[in-house]
């Protein structure tokens, strides 16, 4: 009994924790598009001046994008996990909210790397239907209620912390002794970020592939239309 009282309580805090970390990234932490574009053409190479132009790009060289991004999330969360593990349990909470952050940035990066933004609520929507898929939470209901994002995006966060706090419970119990928990802090850190960014990264590649079809589509229509017989 004490032990599942221990367990309840632990995944309130943390469930509370990750719904404060993913509400911050998306009011305040917010990859700026422009800016990333600039990194892809200046750091990658890619030869496009708008998003619209990475439907155009190979998609091997956008999943390669990809893998370094999501690569590059999981040091990052590796070495938070790390110094904040050093605390053990009284450390979680605050590593958790950070962690949020730093996951949402990373799924963040991967729409705009598989040219997805996020400007208008439509791809806002988007945008955390694809954090809900990285999350494996099924949020089918509640895409029907996507037009009113601030609605939405509110009880997407509620059910991804939800479905997340379970997880980190049973996968960070290990965190109770200090030193230790150093160690088991920056692993798990590091593969909690790869298992979201390799299902987030699926959800946009999919949809990418989907829509590079719809272009080709449009302009075979066009290329095979008659010529206009108007003057």
């Amino acid at each position: 009994m004490a032990q599942q009282e221990k367990h309840s309580w632990l995944t309130s805090r943390i469930e509370a924790a990750l719904k404060r970390g993913f509400q911050q990234a998306y009011e305040t932490v917010k990859v700026d598009p422009q800016h990333y574009l600039w990194h892809l053409q200046a750091a990658h190479g890619v030869p496009v001046t708008s998003f619209q132009g990475l439907f155009t790009v190979p998609t091997d060289q956008l999943d390669r994008i990809s893998e370094g991004t999501i690569r590059a999330s999981m040091k990052i969360a590796a070495v938070e996990g790390a110094g904040f593990g050093l605390g053990g349990i009284l450390t979680l909470v605050p590593d958790l909210g950070i962690l949020a952050v730093i996951t949402l940035r990373m799924i963040e990066k991967l729409s705009l790397t598989y040219g997805f933004q996020y400007n208008t609520d439509e791809e806002v929507a988007e945008l955390w239907i694809a954090a809900a898929s990285a999350a494996g939470v099924d949020i089918s209901r509640e895409v029907l209620e996507r037009q009113v994002v601030s609605r939405f995006v509110p009880r997407v966060i509620q059910r991804i912390a939800a479905r997340a706090s379970t997880e980190v419970v049973e996968k960070w119990s290990g965190r109770v002794i200090p030193l230790a928990s150093s160690v088991i802090g920056a692993g798990l850190n590091y593969y909690f970020v790869r298992a979201w960014g390799e299902r987030a990264a699926g959800h946009f590649r999919q949809k990418h592939l989907a829509m590079r079809e719809r272009v080709w589509a449009a302009e075979l229509e066009g290329a095979n239309s008659p010529p206009s017989l108007q003057p």
